[in-house]
């Protein structure tokens, strides 16, 4: 696939799902920053493969969650702020 366009993504979810679309593809996002691997092959950003992998018909709007639930990512603890010295 060349180019992905939103005309492609709607044929897999439905013509009038645009609102839908947009959620998805921000959730996968979401999933790819967790560390969930990609499901299509390329080289592009995290916006332009998630909507890869919807107009591939891989991610669904059904199976959009269960990612998440096979493969859970561990998220490391952010490391304590240093405490601010105040001026005198």
């Amino acid at each position: 696939m060349a180019r992905i366009t939103v005309q492609d993504c709607l044929d897999q979810i439905g013509k009038e799902n645009r609102f839908v679309l947009i959620h998805m593809a921000v959730e996968r996002v979401k999933q790819h920053r967790n560390g969930q691997p990609y499901l299509v092959k390329g080289k592009n950003k995290e916006i332009v493969m998630s909507l890869r992998e919807i107009a591939a018909g891989k991610v669904t709007f059904d199976n959009i969650m269960e990612f998440q639930k096979k493969n859970p990512v561990k998220e490391t603890p952010e490391s304590p702020e240093s405490p601010v010295e105040s001026a005198s």
